[in-house]
Order: structure tokens, then C-alpha cells, then sequence
């Protein structure tokens, strides 16, 4: 597990995820929203996005969380994906983080309501297309990350707890 891409619904906790796995195992976090929303919230274009995802994905060791719906262009950081995480966690579930976390755009709901019934099938089809030989992890719900975190990441011989990580605010 040397290059991990973590996808899943807008709340599911992704960076908190990519976090808690940086901590774990030393892998530098790659935090994709910063990279691609712009200061008034505008989307990076999809060719320039291309590029910076290049850049991002050439390094040797990541992990990268972010799942940008419908403005992602995912067959750039799958291609060089060892791993893929995908948190499919309920919308309530969703809905509720993102509320206590911050205000949001209004295209931002409407794709956390749709997630499962349109842009999970992308994302599995884009998995299956592109991250042919990636380790991929469906998880439903908090609980089973923690165990995944716990069982499967922290107890691999060679794991050490780190500082690798840039937390974000």
C-alpha cells in the first residue's frame, strides 16, 4: 500500500480517512480539493486538472482523498493506484457530517443525494477500467473503516506511526 486513492460521498470522511492512514503509515496525504477548487470556489478545467493530477500522482508514495463528482477526471490518479478505498456510507449518515461541518454549494447536495444511484456506477466503472491492478476496499460504514484502519493497516509489519500526514483544517 504505497499509492491509496479514497473516494466516496461528499461527508463520508475521506480526509479524515487519508489522515488516519498518513498517521499509520508514513504516506504523504494529498488532499485533491485543495489542488482543485480555486479561492471562490471555482473548478479547476478539466484539462488543467489533468495535468495537476499528473503532477500529483507521478511521486512514488500517496495517498490521495477526494471525490469531485461530476468535475473529476479519476482515470489520472487510478492509473497509478495500488489501493482504492471507497467509503459507501449512507446519506443520512453523509448529510449530517457535512451539515456540522460547513455550508455548501447547492450542486454539492444535489450530488450527495444522488451519489449511490449515479456516481457510485461511474466510479465502479472508472475502478474496474483504470485501477486493474489496485487493491480495492468497499466500506459501508465508520466501524469497518476503524477495523480496516486498525486490523489491517496498523498491525502491517513495517507500519510506523508517523507525522507523514497534513492534517487539514
Amino acid at each position: 500500500m504505497q499509492r491509496v486513492v479514497i473516494l466516496g460521498r461528499g461527508g463520508a470522511g475521506k480526509s479524515t480517512l487519508a489522515v488516519a492512514l498518513g498517521t499509520a503509515t508514513g504516506l504523504p496525504v494529498v488532499e485533491l480539493d485543495r489542488h482543485f477548487w480555486g479561492p471562490a470556489l471555482e473548478a479547476t478545467p478539466p484539462d488543467r486538472w489533468t495535468v495537476v493530477q499528473g503532477d500529483l500522482a507521478a511521486a512514488d508514495r500517496w495517498i490521495m482523498d477526494g471525490d469531485l463528482g461530476p468535475y473529476d477526471v479519476l482515470d489520472v490518479r487510478l492509473r497509478r493506484a495500488d489501493t482504492v478505498l471507497l467509503l459507501d456510507y449512507s446519506f443520512p449518515r453523509c448529510a449530517w457530517r457535512a451539515l456540522r461541518r460547513s455550508r455548501e454549494r447547492a450542486d454539492f447536495w444535489l450530488w450527495v443525494w444522488s451519489w449511490r444511484r449515479r456516481h457510485r456506477p461511474l466510479l465502479m466503472d472508472a475502478i474496474t477500467r483504470h485501477a486493474r491492478g489496485a487493491r480495492l476496499r468497499v466500506f459501508r460504514n465508520p466501524r469497518a473503516t476503524a477495523r480496516f484502519v486498525a486490523h489491517e493497516v496498523c498491525d502491517v509489519p513495517g507500519s510506523s506511526p508517523s507525522a507523514g500526514a497534513e492534517a487539514a483544517d
